[in-house]
């Protein structure tokens, strides 16, 4: 979809990608809230501790934790074979034939993905539901004489391969006269009324920032706080992506995240007067610096901050070089070497991967990409089935329920006592094992913690590094040279706070 180029014209039109909103309290959970001031006169010792007590809100804790979620990018542009469209096409181009919803999500659900979003709308403005606001939709269209749905197949599609469904509504509508003036905002609340109240629980909405013309010629100027109040309004357990509150673009495109991923970023506008007046009320957040930057939630960028929220990171790249079908890029699609890469380095980075997977003129996802899904999944299959860890003997003096680290429980944690924040577990493991892939979680319920990490393997009569690495947070997936040993040890170099792990293990990937 480009939708780096919309996310451009995001900035100028609208004060930059980096406009967040929440519709509720700070969430108390002991010490810790969901976004916090920053006192006055505070040490940077006290604002990295009190970093450390900003945690998810269960909407955000529940995304994170789907890890692997899907795009289905379709629509006019789908049959004008375009990225994007003019807003002019006829709805008499959209005729797909053998649509078949359930496919699409049973592929998906094949891969290993947990939810999946559907371009209800894009900039183009033709709507995959029988919108009462406008004539440009599917009811205009030959698809079932008029009579069809898109949104609904989806929907009743997860309903019966039970997993979620969100949609992506464009704010930018080339085709609505109303674009550009003030009516358009009612106009757009009126889209999301119908889409959030005729199809049952909806787990996502999701914008981008996109602002460009309309036929009049004219910009729009969103009224975002507004619309963010009305979905909490209608469905308040959905996740709002990514020009939205709950979740942040990672920046780029690719699939890749950042080496270092922090969820709590600086806020710029927070103030304890502020978080009282809107603690019955919406409030605006606005996070602090370049949220594309190469480290957005480290220590220098903390010490600058007036203000601290969970605002997590998701990485989107689409499985073919364009976000709509394009029957030229059948045999472009990205290979399941290349996916795992992207696995590793968005999943594995503490980021969810919303990969794009659009569905061609007949209204299937195309064989090439699912064979390609499948065997990206065997793949993944083949590395993480088996934890080379289980049955190891854990040694950390002075921690608390080491047992957790590989009880296969996420919400069970190991933690040091006192107020220690470095630490070294040992593993002694049941028989030497050969491995080159180690997997640590935090529990990121009561925090993201861990600065920097190393893994030492016992050879030789002595420790080697084997890899280390900065932040975990939800989930930190490292590869290397394949190490035999039957000993070896975590060592938590800095951590903010008490670490926490839920999860460590070590695996072997296949050979080849």
């Amino acid at each position: 979809m480009n939708v780096s180029l919309t996310r451009s014209s995001a900035t100028a039109g609208i004060a930059g990608l980096l406009l967040a909103a929440t519709a509720c309290a700070p969430r108390q959970v002991g010490k810790s809230v969901s976004y916090a001031a920053i006192p006055a006169q505070s040490t940077e010792s006290a604002i990295v501790t009190q970093a450390a007590h900003v945690v998810p809100t269960p909407r955000q804790l529940r995304w994170q934790q789907l890890e692997l979620t899907a795009f289905f990018h379709f629509g006019v542009n789908t049959f004008t074979n375009k990225e994007w469209g003019t807003g002019q096409e006829s709805p008499q181009l959209f005729n797909p034939t053998q649509l078949d919803a359930r496919q699409w999500v049973r592929t998906a659900k094949a891969a290993g993905i947990k939810q999946v979003i559907l371009t209800a709308k894009h900039h183009d403005g033709f709507c995959l539901w029988p919108s009462k606001y406008t004539e440009h939709s599917v009811k205009a269209s030959p698809w079932k004489e008029g009579q069809g749905d898109v949104v609904k197949e989806v929907v009743d599609a997860c309903r019966a391969e039970g997993i979620g469904f969100g949609v992506y509504l464009s704010p930018w509508d080339m085709n609505s006269p109303l674009y550009g003036t003030a009516a358009y905002n009612d106009f757009f609340i009126n889209q999301l009324t119908e889409l959030l109240s005729n199809y049952g629980q909806v787990d996502e909405v999701w914008f981008d920032g996109a602002n460009g013309e309309g036929p009049n010629g004219k910009k729009q100027e969103y009224d975002f706080e507004r619309w963010y109040a009305h979905i909490r309004k209608l469905q308040p357990q959905a996740t709002i992506a990514v020009m939205g509150p709950d979740v942040r673009w990672v920046g780029t495109e690719t699939g890749y995240g950042r080496e270092t991923e922090w969820s709590v970023v600086p806020a710029n506008n927070l103030d304890q007067a502020t978080i009282s007046a809107g603690s019955q009320q919406a409030m605006t957040i606005k996070p602090q610096g370049d949220m594309r930057a190469a480290i957005v939630g480290g220590r220098e960028q903390l010490k600058k901050a007036k203000g601290l929220a969970w605002y997590p990171a998701e990485t989107d790249v689409s499985i073919r070089p364009g976000w709509f079908h394009h029957p030229a890029e059948n045999d472009k699609v990205k290979t399941p070497e290349k996916l795992l890469d992207i696995y590793y380095s968005s999943v594995g980075r503490n980021s969810v991967l919303l990969l794009n997977l659009p569905p061609d003129t007949r209204g299937l996802v195309h064989e090439s990409d699912v064979k390609v899904l499948q065997d990206w999944k065997e793949l993944r299959d083949d590395t993480f089935t088996q934890n080379l860890a289980a049955g190891a003997r854990v040694q950390a003096p002075g921690s608390r329920n080491s047992k957790a680290l590989l009880d296969s429980r996420y919400d069970t944690y190991w933690t040091t006592g006192g107020f220690d924040s470095t630490a070294v577990v040992e593993l002694a493991l049941p028989q030497s094992r050969t491995f080159d892939v180690l997997m640590l979680q935090e529990n990121i319920a009561v925090g993201q913690r861990i600065e920097k990490f190393a893994l030492e393997a016992w050879q030789d009569g002595q420790w080697q590094l084997v890899t280390e690495g900065t932040t975990v947070g939800y989930k930190r997936l490292l590869r290397f040279a394949p190490v035999t040993t039957d000993k070896v040890r975590l060592r938590i170099l800095s951590s903010r706070l008490n670490p926490t792990l839920s999860e460590l293990g070590l695996y072997k990937q296949p050979a080849g």
